[in-house]
């Protein structure tokens, strides 16, 4: 048996990362990542950053992408819960516009590969989560784009705790709209 699954999606690029625990009595002991295991599944990418976020039940970041330098990234919730998704924003794909959204948790040993040319984010269903990701470009604050979280033309089905309103920073409740957006 493998040390990863790698699951395709309805989406070309997308990867659900699948990781495989060794358990013992002691608790387990996994690699979330082996650069030779990915680019045998075809995913052959170089990071040069890992980021992590802390954030309470209710957030939701996003949704992020960098416009002229854009990352990769393999994300994974290392505790809690949170639903993440991508939005491809490639021009000229056959799925422009259209999303896929995946749990994570700290229980489940998924990871999620987002490449180049989507942007990204995510809602958290715990009570905190704590969400790592390695990126494929160095992040640039000039370089930013967003869409709103709730565009109804992406139309993501968001698991919204409760019916409420999602926590945001004030710059994603004003994010524009993807048609909004120039590419």
């Amino acid at each position: 048996m493998g040390r990863f699954e790698f699951k395709n999606t309805n989406i070309e690029g997308l990867f659900v990362v699948e990781l495989i625990p060794f358990k013992d009595e002691r608790g387990y002991f996994m690699e979330t990542y082996n650069e030779s295991d990915f680019f045998k599944a075809g995913l052959c990418m170089k990071f040069v950053q890992t980021n992590e976020s802390a954030s309470k039940k209710g957030v939701l970041r996003g949704l992020h992408f960098q416009k002229k330098s854009p990352q990769g990234k393999l994300v994974r919730c290392i505790q809690g819960e949170v639903f993440d998704v991508a939005v491809d924003i490639r021009k000229g794909s056959p799925t422009f516009g259209m999303w896929f959204g995946v749990t994570l948790s700290d229980s489940n040993f998924k990871q999620f590969y987002i490449p180049e040319g989507f942007a990204h984010g995510f809602y958290v269903l715990s009570n905190e989560a704590k969400f790592l990701y390695k990126v494929t470009n160095f992040y640039n604050k000039e370089d930013e784009g967003a869409i709103l979280w709730n565009d109804a033309d992406v139309g993501i089905n968001w698991p919204i705790l409760n019916g409420g309103a999602p926590i945001l920073s004030s710059k994603d409740r004003n994010n524009p709209r993807l048609i909004d957006i120039k590419f």
